[in-house]
């Protein structure tokens, strides 16, 4: 079985370097600072118009925080389920928990219904569970073709152990694609501490804005952050990674 490289990407031309790196996958997303969020579905077109090796999933998450919704946040992700089916997207990123850090499941089986055929993975909501062992088996019955997680650890070194076991316990019954931390300094030592398949990354680096002008009195974002320059997808780490999964 081959090894896979899925990329993260919060803007068009991460994408487009993902893609030209040699990732087989993105997952598109925007707000990578709040851990990724629903993007546009502007942005989902020209991201499937712009790939011309990696297939495109993309997140499903209406908010930052926690994964607990109410009824008018599910109705959101339903209809971008929807949305971003219809757009030509090769898959959707979905999760939702209960408030005892259980699968919710019937959100789940609304969000897969939306989904209608187009490649499902479960997202780091796994990480967020009470019983990860337990939240695995629903997982599989729900009919999701992977999950991200990171070993329900801080990085995905840290859940290496972790990772090994859900493995055992998921067999061929489900992809685990791994996450959170990765990079192409430690992508090999990932590989041999799991025996992971697939790994996922946003191999990004910062790249200086080109405004000569700028106005340092007012400020966009939080104070004291760096307005003139943005991170993403540097293809040189993506073509690292993609060696070293080879």
């Amino acid at each position: 079985m081959k090894r896979k490289l899925e990329i993260c990407c919060g803007d068009i031309n991460s994408v487009i370097a993902a893609d030209q790196g040699g990732a087989d996958r993105v997952e598109l997303c925007s707000g990578l600072e709040a851990g990724g969020l629903t993007p546009s579905i502007g942005m989902v077109r020209k991201a499937v118009e712009a790939c011309r090796n990696a297939r495109v999933h993309v997140l499903v998450r209406p908010r930052p925080g926690d994964f607990l919704y109410n009824q008018a946040e599910i109705d959101v992700m339903r209809d971008d389920v929807a949305a971003i089916r219809e757009s030509g997207a090769a898959g959707v990123v979905i999760g939702a928990l209960t408030p005892d850090g259980g699968i919710d499941l019937a959100t789940c089986r609304k969000l897969i219904e939306a989904a209608s055929g187009v490649s499902v993975t479960f997202h780091r909501a796994f990480d967020m569970t009470a019983d990860p062992e337990t939240a695995l088996e629903e997982i599989i019955a729900l009919g999701c073709n992977r999950i991200l997680t990171s070993g329900c650890a801080p990085t995905l070194l840290e859940g290496a152990k972790r990772i090994k076991s859900l493995l055992k316990v998921a067999a061929d019954r489900i992809i685990l694609l791994g996450g959170c931390g990765v990079s192409p300094d430690n992508a090999r030592s990932i590989l041999d501490q799991t025996g992971l398949m697939e790994l996922h990354a946003s191999a990004r680096s910062a790249v200086a804005s080109r405004m000569s002008f700028r106005n340092r009195v007012v400020s966009m974002g939080k104070p004291g952050e760096d307005e003139f320059s943005v991170m993403e997808t540097d293809i040189d780490k993506v073509k690292q990674l993609v060696e070293i999964l080879k």
